[in-house]
Parts: C-alpha cells; structure tokens; sequence
C-alpha cells in the first residue's frame, strides 16, 4: 500500500564492520537500495523510522519514497532485514525500488471475524492454519489485510483461499484449496481411549503371525542346512 511517507537518506562511501559500528553511533544503519532497472546505491537510514514502517498496519508491504541526500528519491519497499540476536535492535535494510505499473507479488494478512456455528453452538474447535495469503497485483492495490467472517461455519466447514474475495487487479497466488481456517470437532477423552484400544488390538492381531512366520522360516533353514560327510 503506498504511503505519503519519505524516508531521507546519505550515500556512504566506506563498507565493513567498522563502518556500521560508526553509523550505528551516529543513530543510523547500513542499507542498500537497488532494483526497477536502477543501480545499487549503499546509504544509510535512520532505523526509528524503518521500525515505525515495519511496525505500521501496512507493515513490510508499505511503499514508501526514500530521498538519497544530493540523488534520487524514489518509491521502494523494505524486502530484507536483519536485527541483532540479542538486543532485537535493527542492523541492516535492502529497499527495493517499486515500478508503480508494475505487478508485484505480495503476502497479505487474513484477519477472521466471527464466532463460528460449529463452535457457538456445536462445540467445535476454530483453527487457524494460515495468516496470510500471496497474491499478485499492481503496488497501488496492495491490500492492508483481508478479512473473513466465519459466523455461518459449521464442523467440518473451512475458508480456503479461493473463497477470499479480491479486487481490482489482484490475482491469488496461493494454491486455490490452501486452507486458512476451519472448525473442526473436539476429540474426547473416551473417543482416544477407544482408538488407543483399537490400534492395541491391531498390533495384537498381527504379532501372532508375525512369530509363527519367523519359527516356519527358522525350520526350514534348520531343515535346509547340508548333511556333514
């Protein structure tokens, strides 16, 4: 989704590891912006203002202007990131130039709303399979989220991505049948009980045979071995 956002920018010159701990002193991070025919261009940014889009509804699928101090300013969208292991702060970004006629293939969160049939009144369980789903579609079409209402489903029933509504020039990228959510019925503690017997029994069954096989083939050996002359 394209935001009235403008991110500002410095080209730098330097690379390595000491160069990164200068600009993270300075309150900055390494980055790369490259793509859309351009050429890779090493800045450094202002991480505050990359976790405030990260952190945004939109999140990583923002398209937002990044501004290179004395070059160009164009619309991009983080596609990589890194933070440190331990503090979680941000290290390092790659900004994508976007080609606004252009499809571009993103994944868009699901939300669900609703108290299902199946759960409300049958005593199901609501699971969630997937939060997400990929679709292609022009930069300006990119979605926030989708959102479904599960209030009609029953046990058994499901939302599939198929059944996702979309607009304008979105297309599903998912397989079709790739479950996002479904209500599916409570396993009780007898009905475990009674499986767990069931496979007992079948292993039971089978064993016997199993040992009988074995001595057959263990006599005939026996009966097999060559006569000492």
């Amino acid at each position: 989704m394209r935001k009235d956002i403008t991110l500002a920018a410095e080209t730098r010159q330097a690379r390595g590891k000491n160069e990164a701990r200068r600009l993270r002193v300075a309150g900055k991070i390494p980055a790369v912006l490259y793509g859309a025919g351009g050429t890779n261009v090493a800045v450094a940014v202002n991480p505050k203002e990359i976790n405030r889009i990260l952190h945004s509804t939109t999140g990583h699928n923002t398209i937002f202007d990044v501004a290179v101090a004395g070059g160009e300013t164009a619309p991009v969208m983080v596609v990589d990131w890194l933070h440190h292991p331990v503090r979680d702060t941000l290290l390092h970004v790659d900004l994508m130039r976007i080609d606004l006629t252009k499809r571009l293939h993103v994944k868009v969160p699901v939300h669900i709303t609703g108290e299902p049939v199946g759960v409300k009144i049958q005593g199901g369980l609501l699971e969630v399979i997937t939060r997400e789903i990929e679709i292609g579609c022009l930069p300006d079409d990119i979605p926030e989220h989708f959102t479904t209402d599960v209030t009609e489903l029953s046990i058994g029933g499901s939302v599939r991505a198929s059944d996702i509504p979309l607009s304008g020039s979105m297309k599903l990228l998912s397989p079709p049948e790739t479950v996002v959510v479904h209500v599916v019925a409570i396993r009780t503690s007898e009905e475990a009980v009674v499986s767990e017997d069931a496979a007992v029994a079948e292993v039971a069954k089978t064993e016997p045979e199993v040992l009988k096989k074995g001595k057959k083939e263990e006599a005939g050996a026996v009966a097999e071995k060559p006569k000492k002359k």
